[in-house]
């Protein structure tokens, strides 16, 4: 499995950025996906995750109401729409895969991940 990260950037707080998540898989269906940031000298965080079926979502609190997590299965692709954005989400965003059918916010328990997508939020 191999995962492709997109869509990082600069952007000014307030503002949007979509980044997206290409998984070389074929059975993109069986796999839970995530996001993962880590800023600077901090530990790397859980974001965001969706369920194999799409049904189930999990946000860490201070995205909440602000970044959107999306599959598309006729694609294999998982999307983080981010909006309202903060100074605060500055950060390296990974996305990450594991076979199953529930989200969890435990990175050591994906065993797929991308390489990194840089988000810089200036104020």
């Amino acid at each position: 499995v191999q995962l492709q990260a997109s869509g990082g950037g600069l952007v000014e707080a307030g503002g949007s950025l979509r980044l997206s998540c290409a998984a070389s898989v074929r059975t993109f269906r069986s796999y839970t996906m995530a996001w993962f940031r880590q800023a600077p000298g901090k530990a790397r965080e859980f974001v965001a995750g969706i369920s194999w079926s799409g049904i189930e979502t999990y946000y860490t609190n201070s995205v909440k109401g602000r970044f959107t997590i999306s599959r598309d299965s006729a694609k294999n692709t998982v999307y983080l729409q981010m909006n309202s954005l903060k100074p605060e989400d500055t950060a390296d965003y990974y996305c990450a895969a594991r076979v199953s059918s529930t989200v969890t916010t435990t990175g050591d328990v994906y065993n797929y991940w991308g390489q990194g997508t840089q988000v810089t939020v200036s104020s």
